[in-house]
């Protein structure tokens, strides 16, 4: 279709010059099953005792006894939000004995929480 041929619009019934616009948004944008993860995934950062247990580990890997101290948490809120943490895959565990040692999952936990952070400051310097 040219540039200059119009749709009728299904939803006001009316010639939309946009029309190819709204069905190129919609093939590029990400499916129901994406959106309902990635909504999950937004859900597991929305706890500041999660962001916190993130923001120690963005420094370095440690075991829940190190972050109960670090933190000033109870061992169990620590080993329940590390569990939170793991099964959304923002965290993974490295095992050295008897102790277990938490890392970020990868490189794209430490971009989410860089860009958040960014955006907030952002926000302030409005």
């Amino acid at each position: 279709m040219a540039s200059s041929e119009k749709e009728l619009c299904p939803l006001c019934d009316e010639f939309c010059p946009h029309i190819g616009t709204i069905q190129s948004v919609l093939t590029k944008m990400p499916n129901q099953q994406e959106l309902t993860r990635l909504s999950e995934v937004f859900k597991v950062f929305a706890d500041s005792s999660r962001l916190r247990i993130i923001a120690a580990l963005l420094t370095e890997e440690m075991c829940v006894c190190d972050l109960t101290e670090s933190l000033g948490m109870t061992q169990s809120a620590v080993s329940h939000q590390l569990r939170l943490l793991r099964n959304a895959h923002l965290v993974k565990t490295r095992r050295e004995g008897k102790s277990v040692f938490y890392s970020l999952d990868d490189d794209h936990v430490v971009s989410i929480i860089s860009q958040g952070l960014a955006h907030i400051h952002h926000i302030q310097e409005d």
